[in-house]
């Protein structure tokens, strides 16, 4: 057993790491809906590309190219959107519209993944639909939309055993902490979108 896990930190590379710690502060600082997220998201998707690139998972290195360009909006949209352009406060969606999305999100992984099936592509079906889920999510974090964490929760426990199967054990554990911040993040946007409301009654 220790044998084993001696030979998985020795496997974890330093593009890895550093990936990681870029990726834990994106969410930290989301979390604290600190705009520095956004700067911390983008470094980490440059280096998450090359390292996805190596263990076959293409969707999940085209995420990155999403993610580089989603920071950069969401730094905007947190800086300048909303209505008198101050930026953001945080909304939610109605049932139907979730019904939708998720709709087009299986309709979308299973077509990426049917086209992937052909290559020698690694789980081809389970990495689109965590490709494609988490780039609706993403656009759903800029937009400061509550349900995001919920969608996060079922993307990250997906994605932590895609990454322990294709040898990426930093990532899978990352993936498995990431569960334990998403109901952080959940509970600490959601307590701030129940203020106004809160405050309307006293």
């Amino acid at each position: 057993m220790l044998d084993r896990s001696l030979s998985l930190i020795a496997d974890i590379s330093g593009l890895e790491a550093w990936a990681v710690l870029f990726a834990i502060a994106y969410l930290l600082l989301a979390i604290r809906r600190n705009i520095w997220c956004w700067p911390a998201a983008f470094v980490s998707a440059l280096l998450s590309l090359l390292l996805f690139f190596q263990a076959l998972l293409y969707m999940q290195a085209v995420l990155q190219l999403f993610y580089a360009g989603m920071a950069v909006y969401g730094w905007h949209q947190w800086r300048h959107g909303g209505r008198e352009r101050h930026g953001l406060q945080i909304s939610t969606w109605p049932p139907r519209r979730h019904a939708v999305v998720i709709g087009l999100i299986l309709i979308v992984s299973a077509a990426f993944g049917m086209g992937l099936s052909r290559t020698e592509a690694a789980l081809p079906y389970l990495d689109s639909l965590t490709t494609v889920a988490a780039m609706v999510t993403t656009y759903m974090v800029a937009k400061k939309v509550l349900e995001n964490w919920i969608y996060w929760f079922v993307i990250d426990a997906a994605a932590a055993y895609l990454y322990a199967v294709r040898g990426l054990p930093l990532y899978a554990a990352l993936f498995l902490f990431y569960l334990v911040l998403v109901v952080v993040g959940f509970c600490q946007w959601w307590r701030e979108w129940r203020a106004p409301a809160a405050a309307m009654l006293h």
